[in-house]
């Protein structure tokens, strides 16, 4: 039998694309059943193709976020080479970048160029601030972004803020682009619309939304709350605790019936849970220190499995601290069957299936590109001859 055709099966997307924010959002189209053609600099491509050189001789970020597209090299500081984008973008869908500031003006892709130029395309456009703004003309990296939205001062331990691990600024703000896409052409199937259309997402824009229990807080209260490493300011008990065999559990309890089973099934100390210092969420986050040290204490008694057991059967929400080795082998994963095998220019490596599982379809985890690896056959799908392909290479526009 033939395998399933993707939700976006028959959409082609043409990728401006570097780091991690637009690559995420194409990659997710690509998994979804989306054509992705990845438009690079013939001097090196995207500059995360040479972060290391760990993934069989690639860089991990690249792997990551660009399987199943296709890459193609152009020279668009040439005329040659705008004018090679603007025959793709002739039969595209959907154009998605993330240049630096200023830099799609000045390939004449503004909204305004491409609605006359292509009428139908659907122009999504991923930056840093946003335009009219006092940052708008600045690099924006997902560090950056972090600090400027405050989300570091919100992450780590006071007087010691930190940069969530993840690209939560990218790959978020990837993920609303694609979002966004997704719409468009629903829209477009449902309603038969067509025309111009564009998308700008900015990844200041995105924090500040992730930010927004933070920001509620400050502006009712005038608190800055501090951060609080693997726990939260806004829920107690909530938190990290040393195991009697050298692990670390974490506890969560999310209202007062889960506290009053935390206390008296899992901890045994009714003396707690009729405390009432402890009696509603603000009074336990009131007095979390006091909380968070008997807690500890008892962990430190047991071990990780009669701790994850007691609290199991007691419904408290629990979970292991792990590392990134603990989570390549972890049996959930394996379990679940996650996993898959995707080629690269370097041989096949181990690669996640996209979250989203999707009844009736298998997404095609296709291939990392080589840089330039599919420029003659995209270029002769255009009807470019190999006479012209040769002369375009000569002249360094591929």
């Amino acid at each position: 039998m033939e395998p399933a055709a993707g939700p976006l099966a028959g959409v082609t997307v043409v990728a401006l694309e570097q780091a991690v924010s637009a690559p995420i959002c194409t990659r997710t189209l690509g998994d979804l059943g989306a054509r992705v053609i990845k438009v690079e600099n013939p001097e090196g491509g995207d500059f995360t193709r040479s972060f290391d050189d760990v993934v069989n001789g690639l860089a991990a970020h690249f792997v990551w976020v660009n399987r199943g597209k296709e890459s193609v090299t152009l020279d668009l500081k040439t005329p040659a080479g705008t004018a090679v984008l603007h025959r793709l973008l002739d039969s595209a869908d959907v154009l998605v970048s993330n240049l630096t500031p200023g830099s799609t003006a000045r390939l004449g892709l503004s909204p305004g160029d491409l609605a006359v130029s292509h009428p139908d395309l659907i122009a999504v456009e991923i930056d840093g601030y946003g335009p009219g703004g006092p940052l708008s003309h600045k690099r924006a990296y997902d560090l950056l972004v972090q600090a400027e939205s405050g989300a570091c001062a919100t992450t780590g331990s006071p007087g010691a803020p930190a940069k969530p691990g993840p690209p939560m600024a990218d790959v978020s703000s990837g993920l609303y682009a694609a979002l966004s896409i997704v719409a468009l052409l629903y829209g477009r199937e449902r309603h038969g619309g067509s025309g111009p259309a564009s998308v700008a997402v900015s990844l200041f824009d995105t924090m500040t939304e992730l930010m927004g229990y933070s920001l509620n807080y400050t502006r009712h209260t005038g608190v800055d709350q501090q951060p609080r490493g693997m726990g939260s300011p806004a829920v107690a008990p909530y938190g990290a605790y040393a195991t009697a065999d050298g692990q670390t559990v974490v506890l969560g309890t999310t209202n007062d019936r889960e506290w009053q089973r935390l206390a008296r099934e899992l901890l045994d100390r009714p003396d707690l849970a009729d405390d009432k210092r402890f009696a509603r969420n603000a009074d336990r986050v009131e007095h979390r220190d006091l909380l968070d040290t008997e807690i500890a204490a008892w962990c430190a008694r047991h071990d990780l499995t009669h701790i994850q057991d007691g609290a199991d059967s007691a419904g408290i929400g629990n979970s292991r601290f792990n590392t990134p080795s603990d989570v390549i082998a972890h049996p959930h994963l394996v379990a679940r069957d996650r996993w898959r095998e995707i080629d690269t220019p370097n041989g096949p490596v181990p690669a996640l299936l996209p979250p989203p599982v999707i009844s009736g379809y298998a997404p095609p985890m296709g291939a990392v590109p080589a840089l330039g690896q599919h420029t003659d056959t995209v270029l002769a799908g255009l009807g470019i001859d190999a006479d012209e392909i040769a002369s375009l290479r000569a002249a360094g526009v591929l």
